[in-house]
């Protein structure tokens, strides 16, 4: 009897054994479901933002679009079209973006570049002055006032040239260069003849392809969803940014609807709705290209944004 009862506790814990849970795999389906809620939460809003702008406004305004369009209609891209200066206003952005992230990615790797080498004696000194600038700063009005003095104000310039440059970037760029770049090629590089020039162009912007890529998308965002500096430093409507004239067309739809006594109720409704709509519409015709954007440096992005995360 007590050899039964042994062999019955035997099996019984063996038994148990067996139905333990894997911690592995408890981990991979609650991390599987924490990236499916935080899919919904950032997915969600875009796709609503979609499908509202396509939408019939009154469907809209009524709280009837959720999950999929209806009533889809084009009335409120439309209106964003007739708007003529929306196109003035891509150009510039276009203009902005293209002009001011070469010229952060050029003074980013000059700025990176030399605090990566070992034999750049006055890397600590530079790279403390860089830091410096990273948490105290001359405020706005000291800085309206050099743009102003530099006879900025209203041009193109002053768009780009104030923010030309991020420590930040400059910091992460030059880890990349430390941490992946062997000390060894820029010995076979000079034994082979190459000045510092050379080598910079030559080897080290062609391995460093994952961290330019996302540096640069990093500047190009920015340039592009940048209305402040317009607002600040731009007077001419020939040189306002698409954000700026996105907020123009929804501040103008805002004053007509404040003058209707000449309207009809039906009218009032309808411009209201329209507005509305009008507003979704604003914000997929600017977020567009960005998102455009994403899948061209996708396969470099996940590589550059980790740097620094593997020692050794």
């Amino acid at each position: 009897m007590k050899a039964c009862g042994k062999g019955a506790g035997m099996d019984k814990i063996r038994s148990v054994k067996k139905r333990k849970i894997d911690p592995d795999k408890v981990f991979d389906i609650v991390n599987l479901l924490i990236m499916l809620v935080l899919l919904v939460i950032f997915v969600w809003p875009l796709w609503f933002v979609l499908i509202a702008s396509i939408s019939d406004p009154s469907e809209v305004w009524q709280g009837h679009v959720v999950l999929f369009p209806r009533g889809i209609t084009l009335a409120a891209y439309e209106e964003v079209i007739k708007y003529k200066t929306i196109w003035t206003g891509y150009a510039n952005t276009i203009l902005y973006t293209v002009l001011g992230t070469a010229i952060n990615m050029v003074l980013t790797v000059c700025g990176a570049y030399p605090l990566s080498r070992k034999d750049f004696v006055p890397k600590k000194f530079f790279m403390l002055l860089f830091m410096v600038t990273m948490y105290f700063s001359g405020g706005l009005i000291p800085t309206y006032l050099v743009v102003n003095k530099l006879h900025l104000i209203d041009t193109v310039w002053a768009m780009v040239i104030p923010n030309a440059v991020s420590v930040f970037n400059i910091i992460i760029t030059r880890t990349y260069f430390i941490n992946s770049i062997p000390d060894e090629l820029l010995e076979a590089a000079q034994l082979d003849g190459a000045n510092t020039a050379q080598y910079l162009m030559k080897v080290v912007l062609p391995l460093s392809k994952p961290i330019l890529a996302v540096i640069t998308l990093f500047y190009a965002v920015g340039h592009w969803n940048d209305f402040y500096s317009a607002l600040i430093y731009i007077n001419s409507q020939q040189l306002l940014p698409l954000q700026s004239i996105l907020r123009k067309l929804l501040l103008s739809t805002q004053m007509t609807l404040q003058i209707t006594s000449s309207m009809s109720p039906d009218e009032i409704m309808r411009k209201t709705q329209l507005a509305q709509t009008l507003k979704y519409s604003s914000i997929i015709v600017s977020t567009v290209p960005v998102l455009c954007l994403y899948p061209l440096v996708q396969k470099h992005f996940v590589k550059g944004i980790m740097i620094g995360s593997v020692k050794g």
